[in-house]
């Protein structure tokens, strides 16, 4: 049996284009594939910001390279907030630190996760959401409203969200940029700050901006390939 993309019946009703791909020889392949993992493997979440300007241009074409991330049934159920308003950081710095005292200090959080954290040397202090030159909130679209107010469910949201941030993450680095993941628990302040719709849920909080000269990370090692892939079936 023949398979044959799209059915005859869905091609009728729906447009399709030819699929741009361009293969490359073997080497190429594994030179350019070589490339990007060397690039990625510096890559590392900063917690030491300057107050150095980078240009709007920059964090828009991030987050378009974030817009090209798969998505259940198309409909990239993201929104990416910019904020570049002093003010309004200074306020997003405030409400996250007071939710991070009620972690670090209220027992929001138990034991085991504060000992995970040490060789971190976090603490509820965030001072670089203030001084960064940028900061970008993801929303989940938990669903979408149409032009006429119905809402149209949307399909894997965590997954496609998490996938356009990771675009995002690997966008920033190439183009010389340092972030951080920033997952202040409850977020839910983001959503009254920052005026979001019923429909959203905010995800991911990402500061942007170059590291501090001489600021420091934790020197910590990644799992290797034999740690994160097996076989199947086991030789």
């Amino acid at each position: 049996m023949t398979y044959s993309y799209p059915p005859p019946d869905i091609a009728g009703r729906h447009s399709f284009v030819e699929l741009d791909f361009e293969r490359y020889p073997p080497d190429e392949m594994h030179q350019r594939a070589t490339e990007f993992y060397e690039s990625m493997k510096g890559r590392r979440s900063a917690r030491v910001f300057s107050d150095e300007p980078v240009p709007r241009e920059l964090i828009d074409l991030a987050i378009q390279t974030a817009g090209t991330a798969p998505s259940g049934a198309h409909h990239q159920p993201w929104t990416f907030v910019v904020i570049g308003d002093p003010e309004t950081k200074r306020q997003i710095r405030e409400a996250a630190e007071a939710e991070e005292q009620q972690n670090y200090e209220g027992g929001r959080i138990g034991k085991e996760w504060r000992k995970a954290l040490e060789p971190l040397g976090t603490t509820a202090e965030k001072p670089y959401l203030e001084r960064v030159p940028w900061i970008v909130v993801v929303f989940e679209q938990r669903f979408q409203r149409t032009a006429t107010g119905e809402k149209r469910h949307n399909y894997y949201v965590k997954e496609s969200v998490g996938i356009a941030c990771g675009m995002f993450i690997a966008a920033l680095h190439t183009m010389g940029l340092a972030t951080l993941t920033h997952t202040p628990s409850p977020m839910a302040f983001l959503s009254r700050l920052l005026e979001r719709p019923d429909n959203e849920r905010p995800s991911i909080l990402f500061p942007i901006g170059y590291p501090e000269p001489g600021s420091v990370v934790p020197d910590l090692d990644r799992k290797s390939l034999q740690e994160i892939a097996v076989d199947y079936p086991p030789s």
